[in-house]
C-alpha cells in the first residue's frame, strides 16, 4: 500500500504539509493554481477548485440556500451576536452543499468553501448603489457587525476553517460604480486610516482569511498591485498572514483602462511582487510564465505567493481524505431547514425600521375585518431577495405574509396597484377605500440600485440618481390618501437612503423594511400586528437633499456622514421608533480622567416605560475636544436588549481609551490627543439622553 503524501496527512502542520504539496508540484502546475479556476492536477490527485464564491448575505447563485436580509439591514438589527449566529447558519449550509455535491463529482462555481464576503466599504454616500451591501456609514458599526459575520463564516476552530471569509474591496471604494474600473479616489492619510481602512483593520486583527483588492485606484495607485496598502499597510504593519485576492479582472482593468502598467506581463509581474495570491481572473495563469521568462519574477517568487492559497485550502480541509470533520457529516438536512427559516424571520424583524407611527399600529386584529395590500413592491420577490442571493421554494411576500397572519375570518386583497413609470394609471384604489386599512409597499428593487450591470433598469451605472423614488410612487400615494381617510400603513424597500418626506403626509406609519430576505412578509406582518415590536435602526444618515453633499467623487469626509455632516436631517444615523417608551439612568458613569491604557466602563439602566414589550439599542457615543478634523461626535459602543413590559435591564459598556486615537498626519501615526471628552448615551446619534465628561491626560 502506497505511503500517504504528507501534504494530505490532517494530523501534521499546516507548514509542513504546505511545503510538501509545493515540492511536489512542477512550476506550470503552480501557476496555474494562481486563478480562480484551479484545475485539477490529475497525477497527485486533486481535483479542479473553483474560488469564485459568494455568501453576503445568504449563500448566493448556488440554488437551494436560505435567503437572509440584505447585509445592510442586517447592519440595522444593530445586533452583532444574530449576525454572526446567520453567518454560522450560512457555514453550515455551505458545507452540506459542498459535502453534496462534491459526492456527485460536482465541483462547481459557488459552490466552495471559501466566500468573497463581507463587503466593509464605507457606505459614504447615498449614491452609491452598491452600498446596500455593506453595513453602513458609521467605521465602527461595520467593524463589529464586520467580524461577527467573519466569526460565523470561520467557526471557532483555531486550526481549522468551516468556510474562508473575505474582507472586501480593499480599499476606499465606494462609488461611482460607472467609473470604477478608471476611478482614483484621492484621500488623506487621515481619513484612510480613521475612517477607509478602519474595519479592515479590525477584521484583519479578528482573523480573517482573506482580503479582496478593488478595482480603483488610491492616491494613483492600482489596489491590486500598489505596494502602499498591499505590502507597507496589510503585511508589513498588519502583519496579516492571510489570502490575497484580486477582484473579478481586476488586474484587466490595470493595463486596459487605469493604463497604469503598459502590458499584461508586467501587471502580472506586478501583482505577485505586491503580494497577490490569487487572481479573479486569468492574467497571472497566462502571463506569470512569461514574467520568468523575461526575468520579472522567479520560481522562488511563485512559491511565496501560492503557499498562502495551499494555507487556506488545507484549513478548509480540502486535502484531506474524508474531509474535515465535524462538517463532513453535514447534509440535506443542514440545508434551509426549520431552525435556517426561523433565523431568516428573526433578523427581518430585527432589521426592520419604524419611521413614522401616529398610532394606528400595532393593528388590533379584531378591529379590521378587511386589509387591502398593494404596491409595486406588495408581491414582488425581487424586493425580498436584494443582490448575491440565494433561492428557494419558502419565499413570502409581503402581500402573502399579511394574509396568513391575518387569518382565514379577514378579507384580505391584493393588488399591485401602480408600476415604476406610469403615473397615471393605478389599480386597487377602489378596493382600499373600502377596506378597512391598507398597506402599501412601494420602494426600490434591485434593478433600480445595485452594482453596476446588475441593476440594469438603473439610469446611473447602479448608482442612484436621486434620493426621490419613482415618480409613480409617489403619484400612487398621493391618489390612494385622497380616496379616503382610513389608515394607510406605507412599507419602503431599499438598500439606502431615500426621500421619506414625499410620501410622509400620505401616510399614518412608515415602515422601512430595506430589502428583508425570504421571510420578510412575515416580519412585516410579526411587527404591524404587534406581534414584534419594532428596533431597528438606521445604519445610514437620511439626508434631506443630495444638494446637501459633497459631489459623488469627492472621498474627503468632510461634509459627509453623521461624523461630519453638520447641517439638518431628514433621519439621523441610529434612528428607530419603537411600539414602546424607554427611560434611561446611569448606573455607572464614567470616572472622571483616562489614560492610554485605560478603559471606560459605564453601565445605564434602561426602564421600558410603555405598554408593550420591546428591544432597545442603546448607543454611546464620544464627543471629542474641539480640535481641527474632530468628528462631531462618533459611536463607539452599543446594546440591542430586550426589556419586558414594567421592567428594567442593566446595559453594560466598555470604550477602550485606546480607540479614541486619531492619526497624526505630521507624525504619520496614532496619537491620544488630550483635553476634554464627552460619553453620550442615547437612542441615536441625535437624541443622546445621558452624557458624562472626562478628561484624557
Amino acid at each position: 500500500m502506497a505511503q500517504q503524501p504528507l501534504f494530505r496527512n490532517p494530523q501534521a502542520p499546516v507548514e509542513a504539509r504546505v511545503k510538501d504539496l509545493l515540492q511536489k508540484l512542477t512550476l506550470d502546475e503552480k501557476i496555474s493554481l494562481l486563478g480562480y479556476r484551479n484545475p485539477a492536477i490529475e497525477r497527485l490527485d486533486i481535483p479542479t477548485y473553483n474560488w469564485w464564491n459568494e455568501a453576503l448575505h445568504g449563500i448566493a447563485r448556488a440554488g437551494e440556500a436560505t435567503v437572509y436580509p440584505q447585509a445592510i439591514g442586517m447592519a440595522a438589527t444593530f445586533n452583532d451576536a444574530l449576525v454572526q449566529e446567520v453567518a454560522a447558519t450560512i457555514s453550515t449550509e455551505a458545507r452540506a452543499k459542498y459535502n453534496l455535491s462534491v459526492a456527485m463529482n460536482r465541483r462547481l462555481w459557488y459552490m466552495g468553501l471559501n466566500f468573497w464576503t463581507p463587503n466593509i466599504n464605507l457606505f459614504r454616500d447615498p449614491r452609491w448603489g452598491r452600498g446596500q451591501e455593506t453595513y453602513g456609514e458609521d467605521p465602527y458599526l461595520t467593524a463589529v457587525m464586520g467580524a461577527a459575520f467573519v466569526s460565523g463564516l470561520q467557526g471557532d476552530d483555531p486550526a481549522h476553517l468551516k468556510t474562508a471569509a473575505c474582507a472586501k474591496h480593499f480599499a476606499v471604494h465606494s462609488g461611482p460604480e460607472a467609473e470604477r474600473h478608471t476611478f482614483n479616489a484621492v484621500v488623506d492619510e487621515k481619513d484612510l486610516r480613521e475612517t477607509y481602512l478602519f474595519a479592515f483593520k479590525h477584521l484583519v486583527d479578528a482573523g480573517v482569511e482573506s482580503i479582496m483588492c478593488a478595482y480603483n485606484r488610491v492616491n494613483g495607485e492600482p489596489c491590486c498591485t500598489g505596494q502602499t496598502l498591499l505590502q507597507h499597510i496589510l503585511r508589513d504593519e498588519w502583519h496579516f498572514t492571510g489570502q490575497s485576492v484580486t477582484d473579478c479582472g481586476a488586474l484587466d482593468d490595470i493595463y486596459l483602462r487605469h493604463k497604469a502598467i503598459p502590458t499584461k506581463v508586467e501587471t502580472a509581474a506586478a501583482a505577485v511582487k505586491a503580494g497577490i495570491n490569487l487572481e479573479c481572473g486569468s492574467i497571472l495563469q497566462d502571463d506569470v510564465k512569461k514574467a520568468i521568462e523575461q526575468g520579472l519574477l522567479t520560481p522562488v517568487e511563485i512559491d511565496s505567493v501560492l503557499s498562502y492559497n495551499l494555507r487556506t485550502q488545507m484549513k478548509l480541509g480540502l486535502f484531506d481524505e474524508q474531509g474535515l470533520a465535524p462538517y463532513n457529516r453535514y447534509g440535506a438536512d443542514s440545508v434551509h431547514n426549520a431552525y435556517h427559516i426561523e433565523m431568516a424571520r428573526k433578523a427581518a424583524q430585527q432589521s426592520m425600521v419604524l419611521l413614522k407611527n401616529n398610532g394606528v399600529l400595532p393593528l388590533q386584529k379584531e378591529k379590521y375585518s378587511s386589509m387591502m395590500v398593494l404596491g409595486s413592491n406588495a408581491a414582488a420577490p425581487d424586493a425580498l431577495l436584494a443582490n448575491y442571493h440565494g433561492i428557494n421554494g419558502n419565499l413570502v411576500t409581503f402581500a402573502e405574509g399579511i394574509a396568513a397572519a391575518a387569518g382565514p375570518a379577514t378579507a384580505v386583497q391584493y393588488d399591485m396597484g401602480s408600476d415604476y413609470k406610469d403615473t397615471v394609471h393605478f389599480g386597487g384604489i377602489w378596493a382600499a377605500e373600502n377596506s378597512d386599512v391598507t398597506i402599501a409597499v412601494i420602494g426600490l428593487t434591485p434593478v433600480l440600485e445595485g452594482e453596476e450591470g446588475d441593476a440594469f433598469l438603473s439610469a446611473s451605472g447602479g448608482d442612484k440618481a436621486t434620493l426621490s423614488l419613482p415618480a409613480s410612487q409617489l403619484a400612487f400615494m398621493r391618489k390612494l390618501r385622497a380616496a379616503h381617510k382610513k389608515p394607510i400603513i406605507a412599507v419602503i424597500t431599499a438598500g439606502s437612503a431615500v426621500d421619506v418626506s414625499a410620501i410622509e403626509p400620505y401616510a399614518d406609519a412608515v415602515i422601512l423594511a430595506w430589502y428583508p430576505g425570504e421571510q420578510g412578509g412575515r416580519a412585516l406582518a410579526d411587527i404591524v400586528f404587534g406581534d414584534v415590536s419594532p428596533a431597528g435602526r438606521l445604519p445610514v444618515t437620511f439626508y434631506r437633499s443630495f444638494n446637501d453633499l459633497p459631489p459623488y467623487d469627492d472621498y474627503s469626509l468632510k461634509g459627509r456622514t453623521y461624523r461630519y455632516f453638520e447641517g439638518e436631517v431628514a433621519y439621523p444615523f441610529g434612528f428607530g421608533l419603537s411600539y414602546t417608551t424607554f427611560n434611561y439612568a446611569w448606573e455607572q458613569q464614567p470616572r472622571n480622567t483616562y489614560a492610554l491604557r485605560d478603559t471606560i466602563h459605564l453601565a445605564v439602566q434602561v426602564q421600558n416605560t410603555g405598554g408593550y414589550d420591546g428591544d432597545e439599542v442603546v448607543q454611546a457615543y464620544i464627543e471629542y475636544p474641539g480640535l481641527e478634523r474632530m468628528p462631531l461626535r462618533e459611536l463607539k459602543a452599543f446594546r440591542r436588549v430586550h426589556v419586558a413590559k414594567d421592567g428594567r435591564q442593566t446595559v453594560t459598556l466598555s470604550i477602550p481609551v485606546s480607540g479614541l486615537q486619531k492619526w497624526d498626519l505630521a507624525a504619520h501615526r496614532w496619537k491620544l490627543y488630550k483635553g476634554q471628552y464627552t460619553v453620550a448615551v442615547g437612542k441615536s446619534s441625535a437624541d443622546l439622553l445621558l452624557k458624562k465628561t472626562f478628561t484624557v491626560k
